[in-house]
C-alpha cells in the first residue's frame, strides 16, 4: 500500500539505526507512520510503501518499509529541510538566514549556484565547499539508503558504505557484498553474510568462502597471531561457515594463487600466513639481523670515566646491570635494555644518550603511543616522537603510506624506542624499512607486560631469539623500595602477593564483596576521597581500569556511572547522544580505532602552530566544545592536538573515565582504581595486573575481592602467539652469516 504526505512532526527518532515514529499529514487527515528511514524531515513531502498494523498501546500505525522524498516546496519546509543535520555547518540558526536570503530558491541556489552562500554570514570558503558537497552527496546517499535499508544496515553504517563506494555503492555490494566485512569498519563477515544470504548467494559461494578464509584468519591476527595452523584455519572457517572442510580447501588454494595467503610446510605441519604478516616478519628478521651484524668503529672514549662522570653530575651510582647495559649500547648495532618499574631504565637511557650527545651523534627517541612519547619527552628532557610522526605518516588517495623508508631513512645516528613491547608486527616492519644501516637501534620495554595489541610478539621474540644482545635490568634502587607500587609489581611478577594497605604507602585493597558496592566505592572515590586526601584531580590524574568490557564492573557501566558523577548534565554543556552514549563537553573519552587521516592542530594563543594527520587506537583526549548547529565535536588530545569530529565519527570515540588494561598499555596516571572481581580466566591473569598496576605513578586502589586478586597473581598463563619472528632471526643468521 503506498500513501502520500507531509512529515508533520518526528515523534523519536533513533540516529543509530533510524528507527522513526513520525506523524504524517496525508488528503485523509493525519497518521502515525513507523519504520526505518535515513533521513526524514519536518514539512517534506513523502510517499511511503507499507502496511497498517495495530498496536497494543498506541493503536493504528502505517508501518513502512520504504520512503520516497520530493524536495520541500514551501518556506518552511525549506527551512526544516536545511536544519535536519543533512549538511555539515547548517543548523536552525544558518538554515533560516539561507531561507531569508533566498527564499523558495534556496535549493537551487545550493545545488547549482553555491558560491552565492557566502553572502550569508559565517559561511567562508572552507564551509562552502563542504556544505555544497554534501548536499549533492545526500541527494545521492537516498536512493543508496533506500537499497541498503532492505538488508537492515543502519543508518550509520549506511553513510560510512556511502563514503567508501560513492555512487558505485550498490553495484559493489550487489555483486559482493562481503567486501564490506574487509573494507567498513564495524561491519563484521556475519553482518555481510546475512546480506548475502537476503540476496540468494549461495552457501557455499566462492565469495562466501573467501570471505570466511580471510575472517577467520583477521580475527586471528586480531588476537595476536601472525598465523595459524592449517587445520586450525580450516576448522575455524567450517565452522563460521557451517559447511564441510573439503569446500574450504579449494578457495585456500586460490588464496595462496591470489598471492592473499602464505601456505608453508613448518616442520611437519602445514601453517597459513596472511601474506603482509608473512612479508613483515621476514622483513623484521632480515632487518634486525643486519643492523646487528655491523661492524662499528672504534669511539675514542673512555666509557668509565664517562660513567663516573655521569654518576657525579647526577649525585647517583649506577648498579651492575646499568654499567653492562651502557657499555654494550657503544658495541651493539641492535640491543635490548628490558626490567620492570624502578630498575633504573630511565637513568639508563638518559646516560646512553648523553655518551653519545657527547660524541657529536644524532640520537633520535620514539615511543608507539602519544603518552609514551610525551613522558619519554618529560624523562629524557628531549623530543621524542610517537613512531607513526617520526616516520612521517600520510593518508593519500586512499592509501595509507609512511614517507621515511628505505629511500628517504631517518636521520639519526642512535634511534631509541621506549615501550618497545607495544610494537605490533607491522609497525616494527615500517620502522626497520627507515633505518640506515650503520644506525645503532635501542630498544627498551618491559617483556613482562602484556604484548602488542596487533599481531606478533616482537620483543619477546626478538629475545627468545638468543641472537640480539640483551641486559635484563633486574636490581631495584633503593628510592624505587619506598614505593610499595613498584615493590609489588615484582612480587607479583614473582608470584608473590602484593602487600597492601601499608601506612602512609602507595598500594591500598578496599575489601568489597559484590558488584554494586565495588561500583560504588569506585564512584566515590573517584568523585570524593581521593580528590580530598591526595589533592588530585578526578577526571585527569585518575584512571580507572578493568579487565573486562561489560557487566557491573566492566567498562560500560563504569563510565556511566562516573560520567553522571564526575561531569552531570547541565544546561550550560553541550552534549551529543550516539545510540546509549552520551558526550558531554570535559569528558574524558578516547580514540578506539586507527584513523590516519584526520586532522590535528596545534594551537597557541589562538594561533594554529602545527598541524599534522593521524589519531590512533588508545589516545586519550577530553571534550572541549560540541556545536550543535556545525554538527561538529572537538576532542583535545594530549593537551595540545585539537581534532574536530562530525557526529557520524562519533563511533571512534568512547568514553574513557574507565578503560581495559590492554588500552592503557604505554600510558602513565598519577592514580590507578581497579576492581577486582569474578572473570573468565583468560582475563584473570598475572600480567594483565601487572601492566594495570604498573600504570600507576602515585597510587593504586584495588577493590573487590581477595580470591580473585589471588586467582589472577597464580594464572601465569600467557596465550600462545602464532609467531616465527624468533625463528626466521635464528634462520637468517645461520643462511647469510654462518
Amino acid at each position: 500500500m503506498v500513501i502520500e504526505g507531509v512529515i508533520e512532526e518526528v515523534i523519536f527518532r533513533n540516529e543509530t539505526n533510524g528507527y522513526t515514529v513520525a506523524k504524517l499529514n496525508t488528503s485523509d487527515g493525519m497518521i502515525t507512520i513507523v519504520g526505518n528511514v535515513a533521513f526524514i524531515n519536518l514539512e517534506e513531502m513523502v510517499e511511503v510503501e507499507g502496511e497498517w498494523i495495530y498496536h497494543n498501546t498506541f493503536g493504528e500505525q502505517f508501518s513502512f518499509t520504504s520512503m520516497k522524498t520530493t524536495a520541500p516546496s514551501t518556506l518552511k519546509g525549506i527551512e526544516n529541510y536545511l536544519a535536519s543535520g543533512l549538511l555539515p555547518h547548517v543548523g536552525p540558526k544558518t538554515a533560516k538566514n539561507i531561507v531569508n536570503r533566498f527564499g523558495l530558491d534556496s535549493l537551487e541556489i545550493i545545488q547549482y549556484n553555491p558560491e552565492r552562500l557566502k553572502e550569508i554570514p559565517g559561511i567562508g570558503e572552507k564551509k562552502l565547499e563542504k556544505i555544497a558537497k554534501a548536499y549533492e552527496e545526500q541527494r545521492e546517499i537516498k536512493d543508496i539508503m533506500v537499497y541498503l535499508q532492505q538488508y537492515d544496515i543502519t543508518v550509520n553504517y549506511g553513510i560510512k558504505i556511502y563514503k567508501q563506494y560513492g555512487k558505485d555503492t550498490i553495484a559493489v555490494i550487489s555483486e559482493n557484498p562481503y567486501r564490506l566485512s574487509e573494507d567498513i569498519y564495524g561491519i563484521g563477515f556475519k553482518t555481510a553474510d546475512n546480506i548475502a544470504k537476503k540476496m540468494g548467494i549461495s552457501h557455499e559461494s566462492p565469495y562466501r568462502v573467501e570471505a570466511g578464509l580471510k575472517f577467520a584468519m583477521m580475527s586471528s591476527s586480531g588476537e595476536g597471531h601472525c598465523y595459524l595452523p592449517k587445520d586450525e584455519l580450516l576448522n575455524k572457517t567450517a565452522q563460521l561457515l557451517d559447511i564441510e572442510i573439503e569446500s574450504i580447501e579449494s578457495s585456500l588454494r586460490d588464496l595462496a594463487l591470489k598471492n592473499s595467503f602464505q601456505i608453508i610446510q613448518d616442520g611437519e605441519e602445514t601453517i597459513v600466513y596472511y601474506t603482509p604478516l608473512h612479508m613483515a616478519e621476514n622483513n623484521v628478521a632480515r632487518k634486525i639481523v643486519e643492523l646487528s651484524r655491523v661492524d662499528f668503529k672504534d669511539f675514542e672514549v673512555n666509557i668509565d670515566k664517562k660513567i663516573k662522570e655521569i654518576e657525579k653530575e647526577n649525585n647517583i651510582a649506577f648498579g651492575n646491570k646499568q654499567i653492562t647495559a651502557i657499555e654494550e649500547s657503544i658495541n651493539s648495532g641492535v640491543m635490548i635494555i628490558t626490567g620492570g618499574p624502578g630498575t633504573g631504565k630511565t637513568t639508563t637511557i638518559n646516560a646512553i644518550i648523553k655518551i653519545y650527545e657527547d660524541l657529536g651523534l644524532n640520537v633520535v627517541l620514539a615511543a608507539p603511543t602519544g603518552r609514551a612519547a610525551k613522558r619519554m619527552t618529560e624523562t629524557t628532557g628531549r623530543e621524542s616522537k610517537t613512531i607513526h610522526r617520526l616516520l612521517e605518516f600520510s593518508y593519500m588517495e586512499e592509501d595509507m603510506a609512511f614517507n621515511k623508508d628505505e629511500d628517504s631513512p631517518i636521520d639519526g645516528d642512535v634511534l631509541i624506542i621506549d615501550e618497545a613491547s607495544m610494537i605490533d608486527i607491522l609497525l616494527m616492519n615500517s620502522l626497520l624499512k627507515a633505518i640506515n644501516p650503520g644506525t645503532r637501534l635501542i630498544l627498551v620495554g618491559d617483556v613482562d607486560q602484556l604484548p602488542s595489541v596487533g599481531p606478533g610478539n616482537v620483543l619477546k621474540d626478538i629475545i627468545n631469539s638468543g641472537s640480539i644482545n640483551v641486559v635484563m635490568l633486574d636490581e631495584i634502587f633503593r628510592q624505587a623500595e619506598e614505593s610499595m607500587i613498584i615493590v609489588n609489581a615484582h612480587r607479583i611478577n614473582k608470584g608473590e602477593n602484593p602487600l597492601v594497605n601499608e601506612k602512609d604507602k602507595d598500594f591500598y585493597f578496599i575489601v568489597k564483596n559484590n558488584t554494586r558496592q565495588i561500583l560504588d566505592t569506585i564512584v566515590n572515590l573517584n568523585k570524593d576521597r581521593l580528590p580530598n586526601f591526595y589533592d588530585v584531580d578526578p577526571v585527569r590524574d585518575i584512571q580507572v581500569l578493568t579487565p573486562m568490557k561489560k557487566g557491573e564492573v566492566g567498562i560500560n557501566s563504569l563510565n556511566k556511572h562516573l560520567q553522571n558523577s564526575l561531569n552531570p548534565k547541565s544546561k550550560d554543556k553541550e552534549e551529543k547522544q550516539i545510540g546509549d552514549e552520551v558526550f558531554r563537553v570535559g569528558d574524558k573519552v578516547m580514540q578506539i580505532k586507527n584513523n590516519y587521516n584526520t586532522e590535528w592542530k596545534i594551537i597557541k594563543d589562538g594561533l594554529e602552530v602545527e598541524k599534522g594527520e593521524g589519531v590512533f587506537n588508545g589516545d586519550f583526549g577530553f571534550i572541549i566544545d560540541i556545536d550543535n548547529e556545525d554538527r561538529t565535536l572537538r576532542v583535545l588530545f594530549d593537551d595540545e592536538k585539537e581534532v574536530e569530529y562530525d557526529f557520524n565519527q562519533l563511533d571512534e570515540l568512547k568514553l574513557a573515565y574507565a578503560t581495559t588494561i590492554h588500552k592503557a598499555q604505554g600510558s602513565e596516571f598519577p592514580v590507578v582504581i581497579m576492581p577486582i572481581h569474578w572473570g573468565p580466566p583468560m582475563l584473570l591473569t598475572r600480567n594483565l595486573i601487572y601492566t594495570a598496576i604498573t600504570r600507576a605513578r602515585q597510587l593504586v586502589v584495588l577493590v573487590g575481592q581477595e580470591k580473585y586478586l589471588y586467582m589472577m597473581i597464580n594464572n601465569n598463563k600467557i596465550a600462545k602467539r602464532y609467531s616465527s619472528l624468533d625463528r626466521k632471526i635464528r634462520e637468517f643468521i645461520t643462511t647469510f652469516y654462518m
